[in-house]
């Protein structure tokens, strides 16, 4: 491995004891009935550390006595209460289940709620940044790992910690030396594997990495799927995916190895264990000290350690490969959202819907500025188009407007209420978006409309979509209205996902109105029946437009051009023919055709 170059991904920094601390935060309130568990898995696991004693008591019966049926009976009766010990030790474990069956999903079905409502609140500089498919992975892991890692300590860790102090103080009662020896085994054997484990952690960690980015690989391809097919990429998309995998697999081989060396080393301890507390306990017994039932004892405590310890090595090991896969979205969870609601916002009350940006400022990133010294102050009620070259800022001007972004620089006011200082959900309620390319969920058609007003009655949502001109095909439909869009809407056409979104801005009937080409994926027929039901949809709002043909804004009350994240000509559509000026230029090339 040392000869072989992994290219090493940047480690998540989060410790085990964060990742706890992370679960333990979320289940505030509902830890009881996983102390319960614990306590009932406890009690089974301190009844299991009687059973060497019966097989002892068994042996000293046989050895040292003749056959008799009083001896028989002796024996029988141990038997018996052997019996009892096994089946109230099995009705304990299977309570213990059973507890276990109703705390876990409740548990789960915390953590879902909880992590997707911490992460769907996280920015859209964060969203647009991630793999979805990553993400979906990352969330998923987290809470499976909790499960396992619940199991693990219930089940495995929390008997392995019963058993070794019964079988200590059980040996010691027989011989000091004896639980003098097995627990120095013990504590040097749990160190050793212990450190071995953390020592390994940073190649789990590795290997969780290298899964998310392999996932998101898959992801980002099949999300892509079209591109790959029109640019004949197949073989570049297959090699780029295959690079991802090759890069997993690696780091799952190594780790693979690393895990068999480290089994190598446990087993050499337990052949040293096996071999010196069974030789110490013969020349003891040769000393008249030990019984044949003493050896039994012996044996069948060095059998229950061994197979526990056993299990000890690979569970820390997975202990830690479980911290290292949920680490990534302990990370998500601990990353504070960028943009929120600071303390003591108010809700937006709107009563006239006047929009102003003074002095507005934005970058990306420090070198990079998107919008600068940017004023412009929208009437109530004033429809304003944004127009110029891609790369002018429009776009960005109106995710300012939502606060997607804080900004760098100077202040955007709604009826004299700086956005910064209202609560999110109430700018959003307020404004109704249509962006570029309308993205719907994979529901029915009605979902979809109806998440602009989730209580809207059936005829308020059909009136809306005959508005948005869209009630006649789905109406077409073979399930009309519970017909499912699919993913991301890909089973409608670009102009009919255009329209439900537009029917879906027109039923939440919001004052203030963005349209991001709201008309650019319809075609000539149904863009001029979207304007006449956008122009009755205006009425009475505030209204800013982007629009990149020309034709669908020349009856906004201002138009306003921008280049490189500043404005340079303002004015009504006849105004602004009569400049010679950006926009002049812009109209005569699409009148001339070329667009």
């Amino acid at each position: 491995m040392a000869k072989r170059s992994i290219k090493k991904e940047p480690i998540v920094s989060v410790s085990f004891g964060k990742v706890l601390r992370t679960y333990n935060g979320m289940l505030r309130g509902f830890r009881w009935p996983f102390v319960l568990c614990m306590l009932v898995a406890g009690l089974a696991a301190t009844i299991g550390v009687f059973t060497p004693w019966f097989h002892k008591a068994i042996f000293d019966l046989l050895v040292q006595s003749e056959p008799s049926t009083q001896v028989v009976d002796k024996a029988l009766r141990v038997v018996f209460w052997f019996a009892i010990f096994l089946l109230t030790q099995f009705v304990v474990w299977r309570t213990s289940g059973f507890i276990t069956a109703w705390a876990i999903p409740s548990a789960s079905k915390r953590l879902h709620a909880s992590s997707f409502a911490y992460l769907i609140r996280h920015s859209y500089r964060f969203f647009t940044n991630q793999f979805a498919g990553s993400l979906v992975r990352q969330m998923n892991r987290f809470i499976d790992s909790f499960l396992e890692l619940h199991e693990l300590v219930q089940w495995e860790f929390l008997p392995l910690f019963i058993s070794m102090v019964g079988a200590s103080v059980s040996l010691s009662l027989r011989n000091r030396w004896l639980g003098i020896i097995l627990i120095t085994w013990m504590i040097f054997y749990l160190v050793v594997n212990y450190g071995l484990a953390r020592w390994k952690l940073k190649y789990d960690e590795q290997k969780s990495i290298a899964d998310s980015a392999m996932v998101g690989a898959l992801s980002d391809g099949i999300t892509n799927s079209l591109n790959i097919k029109f640019f004949s990429a197949y073989n570049g998309e297959e090699k780029r995916y295959a690079e991802s995998v090759g890069t997993f697999v690696r780091w799952w081989r190594f780790n693979w190895n690393l895990s068999e060396a480290i089994m190598a080393i446990q087993v050499f301890f337990y052949i040293v264990l096996e071999i010196g507390i069974v030789y110490y306990a013969v020349r003891v017994w040769g000393s008249g000290l030990l019984t044949v039932g003493d050896l039994a004892l012996i044996q069948g405590f060095i059998l229950q350690m061994i197979g526990k310890l056993w299990d000890f090595g690979r569970n820390v090991r997975r202990l830690f490969e479980l911290s290292a896969q949920a680490s990534e979205m302990v990370a998500i969870l601990e990353t504070p959202h960028e943009v929120k609601d600071i303390p003591g916002a108010k809700p937006l009350r709107i009563e006239r819907g006047a929009i102003t940006f003074h002095d507005v400022s934005f970058h990306y990133q420090k070198e990079r500025g998107i919008i600068r010294g940017f004023h412009l102050s929208v009437r109530t009620g004033e429809k304003v188009a944004l127009v110029g070259p891609s790369g002018a800022g429009k776009s960005t001007v109106t995710k300012l407007l939502l606060r997607l972004f804080d900004l760098t620089g100077g202040s955007i006011q709604i009826d004299g209420q700086d956005i910064s200082s209202v609560t999110l959900e109430s700018l959003w309620r307020n404004v109704s978006y249509v962006p570029q390319d309308p993205i719907l969920f994979h529901r029915s058609l009605k979902e979809n409309i109806r998440y602009g007003k989730p209580n809207a009655t059936e005829y308020e949502m059909i009136a809306a979509a005959k508005k948005a001109r869209c009630h006649e095909f789905i109406s077409s439909l073979p399930h009309g209205y519970e017909t499912f869009v699919g993913e991301r809407g890909v089973k409608l056409s670009g102009g009919e996902r255009q329209r439900v979104a537009i029917a879906r801005a027109i039923l939440k009937n919001a004052p203030i109105l963005v349209l991001d080409e709201a008309t650019s994926s319809l075609d000539s027929e149904s863009e001029l029946l979207i304007q006449q039901s956008l122009a009755e949809l205006m009425k009475g709002k505030t209204v800013i437009a982007i629009a990149h043909r020309l034709s669908t804004i020349m009856k906004m009350d201002r138009i306003v051009v921008m280049h490189n994240g500043k404005i340079i000509e303002m004015g009504t559509h006849d105004e602004l023919l009569k400049e010679v000026g950006t926009y002049q230029r812009l109209w005569n090339i699409q009148a001339g055709g070329f667009i």
